[in-house]
């Protein structure tokens, strides 16, 4: 039985998914001091409909609004006056098909205007796997403070951190509930906190939303709803749901069928949503948002929480992008994520996912610091698909050729001669910025499962060079498919969770080569990586990857860059002292800056990788202890990658479709699905 006072979620008989109804037991204290959770097990959420662990990706996505309207009409129909209390969603009991991870932190949930709660509707089974989550509801009468929100949930806080110091406490609010996220954080600067801010309402007094307390005075109940400003709010969540579908799983036959359902059932649900924005509500809301936001933007300074800021570029009630720009300014540790497609209410909103937002942005964390190797999350498959489409028009321009060596030392087309079982390192050649990475990586974990884990430059990791790319989020999906910034420790880590590593020891010199400087490698001259994978008795996999010259010419390189008048200002800021690598090197393989490249496209030739013989060092961990022995076998494994370019280089002379019009010509023939030949091995 639930606690003194709580509310108890329970399945609504015959429903077709699960509703949060909730039973009001014996009054209890305005501000309870306790927090508490309660959950169904799966086997009871799957015998009322509830969708299990192995329902589709593409049935969850469907969940939005409706459903969101569908259970926020349950829990209004509670006309209790409070108090707010926190619940956990019926999603959450079977913590998703995986279970949930070992040390999950806690995350708290606070809603926007309406309260109820239920904004992470399309998002509590993700979450579920990753957090234990718990949601605020205030209920539609309740008139507690915005002062006694803060002590409400600040309690909670200071509970979840005594139960589980060495975890942080994520707080995700959204409009008024980031008000109360920041609150909240500027009380208890020594707390770990990690604020989650979705549209933060901070804003209110540069938004239409100043005006329009005042004005809903004068329009009757229920047609407060009309409003220019709520019902572009509300309707235009419904309108954005089925363009989403199209491309994403869904056939056009499906999509309308939505689009049918959606407008059959939008005056209905409008009218449920009277019981939840009440006029009255919604006024006392607004004079509370007006409030927070006076009380937060005087305490910004406060602030030392982690702090993402996600903003709608077509937010109907704020001017979010702006203020993300603005709250990065003003908080010490802040990062945003701009979505510019997205409304108000983008949790709602079928193109976005949340798990997905704070893997990317390098947000989730289990203890006191991000452990980019034990914190890491696999892709699910829908992140996985993203990373395919990411690539997808590179990928169908060059048609990659992928060709492996078994242990005959025979070359055949595909992986077959890839092991499957790791530690295992690949080294190879880094092709200009980089173009092989996203085909090779999805490549290879289609075709055989092995997920490679990337050590990548730690510029893609820095908070303050994501503001001198064109988009804040350029380097999410390279976090999201397991890239980890380049140091021996996590190396080491990687080997010993026997993980595939993808090593490049020409770096970021190979990648942002100068005129003349194709296929030339830069490696330093000590043969640390050898070491360190004898040490596990890692597998080294030497390959090489031609293809760049036939696609691109490059016109400006870094010593052109050097030449243009005040380029020395972007130079400074693209290499702090803090992102400079191989200090201790000498000559060219120490020049490891980053800056940009100007190119020429050509007419598109194609892509070759080819994997050399792997190498064991198992067995010779005592011998390659001997720095002269790692030295030898370094040259070999130098040398391997050089022979594999220059296999490369002579044998795609042979092939008849290394243009792509040869190619588009055979598809056009065979189908679009078929594999092109290409030379013989």
């Amino acid at each position: 039985m639930p606690a003194t006072g709580a509310l108890a979620p329970v399945a609504a008989p015959g429903a077709r998914r699960p509703l949060l109804i909730f039973r009001r037991a014996a009054p209890r204290p305005q501000v309870p001091t306790t927090t508490t959770r309660w959950r169904c097990r799966a086997s009871a959420a799957a015998a009322h409909g509830a969708p299990t662990p192995s329902s589709s990706a593409a049935a969850r996505r469907r969940r939005g609004v409706k459903e969101y309207v569908e259970a926020a009409r349950e829990m209004a129909r509670q006309k209790d006056g409070g108090p707010p209390r926190w619940f956990s969603p019926l999603e959450c009991g079977g913590a998703g098909a995986g279970g949930r991870v070992p040390g999950a932190p806690t995350l708290l949930y606070l809603p926007g205007i309406d309260g109820i709660g239920l904004g992470l509707v399309r998002h509590h089974e993700r979450l579920a796997e990753m957090f234990e989550l718990c949601c605020l509801h205030i209920p539609v009468e309740d008139r507690t403070s915005f002062e006694g929100l803060v002590e409400y949930v600040e309690r909670t806080v200071k509970s979840q951190s005594s139960r589980a110091p060495d975890r942080p406490v994520y707080l995700v609010g959204e409009a008024v509930g980031a008000c109360i996220a920041l609150a909240v954080a500027a009380r208890n600067p020594d707390i770990d906190l990690v604020l989650i801010l979705v549209n933060p309402g901070t804003s209110f007094h540069r938004s239409q939303l100043q005006t329009l307390s005042a004005f809903l005075d004068m329009v009757p109940e229920p047609f407060h709803l009309t409003t220019p400003q709520l019902l572009n709010f509300l309707t235009g969540n419904f309108m954005k749901m089925p363009s989403t579908f199209v491309g994403r799983g869904f056939s056009l036959e499906e999509a309308g069928q939505t689009l049918s359902e959606i407008t059959s059932n939008l005056l209905d649900s409008l009218m449920i949503l009277v019981d939840v924005l009440t006029k009255e509500s919604i006024v006392c809301k607004l004079k509370m948002l007006k409030t927070a936001s006076s009380f937060v933007n005087s305490r910004l300074h406060a602030v030392k929480a982690e702090t993402l800021v996600l903003a709608s570029g077509n937010d109907e009630l704020l001017p979010s992008s702006q203020e993300a720009e603005r709250l990065r300014g003003a908080l010490e540790k802040c990062r945003t994520r701009l979505f510019r497609d997205n409304g108000h209410k983008i949790l709602l909103e079928a193109d976005f996912d949340l798990a997905t937002t704070i893997k990317g942005a390098g947000f989730y964390r289990r203890t006191r610091k991000t452990d980019f190797v034990s914190d890491y999350l696999p892709p699910t498959p829908d992140e996985f698909q993203q990373a395919i489409n990411h690539d997808r028009i590179l990928k169908l321009v060059t048609d990659p050729v992928m060709l492996s060596t078994l242990p005959d030392g025979k070359i055949v087309r595909g992986l077959a001669g890839l092991p499957r079982e790791g530690p295992a390192v690949l080294v190879g050649y880094h092709m200009l910025l980089g173009f092989e990475l996203g085909p090779m990586v999805t490549g290879i974990l289609s075709s055989t499962g092995v997920h490679i884990r990337g050590l990548a430059h730690p510029f893609m990791f820095d908070k303050s060079t994501e503001q001198l790319m064109p988009d804040s989020a350029h380097f999410d999906l390279h976090r999201i498919m397991g890239a980890v910034p380049v140091t021996g420790a996590n190396f080491y880590k990687l080997l010993a969770d026997k993980e595939f590593v993808l090593l490049y020891p020409g770096g970021a010199r190979e990648a942002l080569h100068r005129k003349g400087e194709e296929y030339k490698l830069f490696w330093p001259e000590q043969p640390e990586f050898v070491r360190m994978a004898s040490r596990f008795g890692a597998t080294i996999i030497p390959f090489g990857v031609v293809g760049e010259d036939d696609i691109c010419h490059l016109l400006l390189d870094y010593n052109d860059l050097q030449k243009v008048p005040f380029y020395d200002i972007l130079d400074n800021a693209l290499n702090r002292d803090g992102l400079k690598l191989r200090t201790d090197s000498m000559g060219e393989v120490k020049n490891q800056r980053m800056h940009p490249l100007v190119l020429a496209p050509k007419v598109p030739g194609r892509f070759y990788f080819v994997f050399g013989k792997p190498i064991e060092t198992r067995g010779r961990e005592k011998g390659l202890r001997d720095r002269e022995e790692a030295q030898r076998l370094y040259l070999q494994v130098k040398s391997e990658v050089e022979s594999c370019i220059n296999y490369l280089k002579e044998k795609r002379e042979e092939d008849p479709y290394r243009s792509i019009l040869p190619r588009l010509l055979y598809q056009a023939v065979y189908g679009p699905n078929a594999e092109i030949p290409t030379f013989e091995p």
